[in-house]
């Protein structure tokens, strides 16, 4: 990971409530923000270009699943290292890995960089794999979030079944998405049976549990090359 002292410069791509959070907190973990990049300075990734870069060690993506895979392409190939908090485009990891290696830059990508979310998947995995030698508890999953998020079920809430489907391999988990109100994220796994109920549940109090946890990652990744997770950079 890049030194501690030394200042690492952003461009922040995305200016909406995880935009403003990294910019709010940024400063005051030894970061610079050399760019900010909204949907009307960067439509169709126009304003990705060498001239806005110029000086920039890291950018950090919390935009939309319509907008981050020309970010990624765009970023890439001006050779800048790139954190991606945004959803919704693992189905193209595949290209993206190449395009970083071609690149010969370096990404994080994460469905939640909040590291309580991480030790929570842990956890829960520990939970399946008891639960899952007692066929009489059915596992299932809630997950709440502000009515302004476009996905459901949240990329959290699927890395999280991932993480525990392994031990109930003849049974789905059943996932329950609430949109409503401003909740900055809740994620819950229970095992329910006839007699009683188990849960362990996450809730985010803020969004700055996300921010510190890109903030961690564009650190880390700031001097390296290659695809990585979230979750494989804090083990």
């Amino acid at each position: 990971m890049a030194n501690a002292s030394k200042t690492i410069h952003l461009a922040l791509l995305g200016h909406g409530k995880m935009g403003k959070a990294l910019a709010t907190l940024a400063p005051q973990r030894g970061f610079s923000i050399r760019c900010v990049l909204d949907e009307d300075t960067n439509r169709n990734a126009q304003g990705i270009t060498a001239e806005n870069f110029r000086g920039v060690d890291v950018a950090v993506d919390f935009t939309t699943p319509e907008a981050v895979l020309e970010n990624i392409r765009r970023v890439a190939a001006l050779g800048c290292n790139l954190v991606v908090g945004t959803t919704g485009w693992m189905d193209h990891l595949d290209e993206v890995r190449e395009r970083v290696k071609t690149a010969g830059t370096g990404l994080v990508y994460g469905a939640n960089f909040s590291i309580g979310i991480q030790l929570f998947y842990r956890v829960a995995k520990s939970m399946a794999q008891a639960f899952s030698a007692y066929p009489v508890y059915e596992p299932y999953m809630i997950e709440a979030h502000h009515r302004f998020k476009k996905d459901a079920p949240s990329g959290t809430a699927l890395e999280l079944k991932r993480h525990v489907s392994a031990f109930f391999d003849s049974r789905d988990i059943p996932i329950t998405s609430v949109r409503a109100g401003y909740h900055p994220g809740m994620h819950e796994i229970g095992f329910d049976s006839e007699a009683d109920t188990v849960v362990l549940r996450h809730t985010a109090r803020s969004r700055q549990g996300f921010a510190e946890g890109a903030l961690y990652a564009a650190r880390w990744v700031a001097d390296r090359k290659g695809v990585f997770a979230f979750a494989d950079i804090l083990e």
